[in-house]
């Protein structure tokens, strides 16, 4: 066993001890990368397989490559817990043509350029010369994504208006995407393009994308321009490369699964008298619009999924808000990005999908279209009152 996998090990060894100790009703204060509040042993085996399975550092035995951005999942989720965001930003290209419309590279790899390889350079993704939007996308914390998974598509629906038919310059709309784990039209919800509906196709995509281990769902190796000989001297392992476990019988894209499942949300920071009058003003310039405060989540078997409040402050859908990187992606226009839910922002820097806005005050500012009458309202508040609603921002 290598010294990083004994290091994980050991963390993991102490965090089922911590946890061990929570349950048994000791009063120990909730963390980043807790599990939810409630689940049952049965859950929690499964929350804590998959915190394993998150943690560990692939090899090229395992499947590793030929590109990818990390050697596991806790390489780019990792901040302030594992599970939580990161500032290893993965690159995508793409081309505009002379009228102005979105062309894909190669329409079988996508947009995405892996920024490592195995074995050598000739396995390496190269951005070609007709490429003409770069851009760089930093990770998104997946803190309370069963829950996220849990609301069910018609209340995002009820909330889709692409026509603007309210007047008010907000169009946002749902991300009608085929599910690639069920072959169902869903509302898509995970990812900045909103570009899956389900944790276990987030999953397996990230597992093939960005880690190179094809599994049941993306079975085929994705590197642009290498060619199907040339990846059989890259990677000569056959495919899926994530197969089951012989004890549990779990493959890892099923763990990856669990432990976002099980992860709990961020609770709130510190609340006073000026966090409860920036919540008003957040409200009152228009941040809600887009910044849902809360949605539910549907009927469920599993109490801590059953008829929820999901304070997360987005309404998971589409907008054009000037910020996003020109990439057409699945529902998503080159102008579009879901709306990031804002609970536990306060653990996050730098913000925005690219980090390029190192405070609060930053990120709004680059706000414009469906976004530009909030942020001009923001801008014209007396300096109290725009502290106040920093404040609040800072206390999700």
């Amino acid at each position: 066993m290598s010294e990083m996998k004994r290091v994980i090990g050991l963390a993991i060894a102490v965090y089922v001890v911590v946890f061990g100790f929570a349950a048994s009703g000791q009063s120990v204060r909730p963390l980043p990368g807790d599990p939810l509040t409630g689940i049952t042993s049965g859950d929690f085996e499964e929350f804590r397989l998959g915190l394993d399975d998150f943690s560990e550092v692939e090899t090229v035995e395992d499947g590793l490559g030929p590109a990818f951005n990390g050697s596991s999942c806790a390489v780019c989720h990792s901040v302030p817990a594992i599970g939580g965001g990161g500032v290893v930003a993965e690159v995508r290209a793409a081309r505009r043509n002379e009228q102005g419309e979105f062309v894909e590279l190669a329409p079988t790899s996508g947009s995405l350029f892996q920024i490592f390889s195995i074995p050598s350079h000739t396995c390496q993704p190269i951005i070609p010369p007709e490429a003409n939007v770069i851009a760089r996308r930093v990770p998104i914390p997946l803190f309370g994504s069963g829950l996220i998974e849990a609301i069910p598509d018609e209340m995002l629906l009820a909330r889709d208006d692409p026509d603007d038919r309210d007047r008010d310059g907000i169009s946002g709309r749902g991300a009608i995407v085929t599910d690639i784990a069920t072959g169902q039209r869903r509302v898509g919800r995970f990812g900045w393009k909103a570009q899956h509906a389900t944790l276990l196709a987030f999953a397996s995509d990230a597992y093939r994308n960005e880690m190179g281990i094809t599994n049941d769902l993306f079975p085929q190796e994705l590197a642009f321009g290498i060619s199907p000989e040339q990846m059989k001297l890259c990677d000569p392992i056959p495919d899926p490369e994530d197969r089951p476990d012989r004890r549990t019988r779990r493959r890892g894209i099923d763990n990856f699964e669990a432990f976002m499942k099980f992860l709990a949300p961020i609770g709130r920071g510190p609340i006073d008298d000026t966090v409860r009058a920036g919540e008003a003003l957040f409200t009152s310039v228009g941040c809600a619009a887009c910044h849902v405060p809360a949605l539910q989540t549907g009927p469920s078997s599993n109490p801590v999924f059953n008829s929820k409040v999901v304070p997360l402050f987005s309404d998971l859908l589409l907008h054009d808000i000037g910020t996003a990187d020109g990439i057409r992606q699945e529902a998503a226009t080159a102008l579009e990005f879901r709306t990031p839910a804002l609970w536990g922002v306060r653990m996050r820097r730098p913000l925005l999908h690219d980090g390029s806005a190192p405070t609060v005050e930053d990120a709004i500012g680059f706000h414009i279209n469906e976004a530009l009458a909030a942020r001009t309202r923001f801008l014209a508040l007396p300096p109290q009152q725009k502290a106040a609603l920093i404040k609040f921002v800072m206390s999700l």
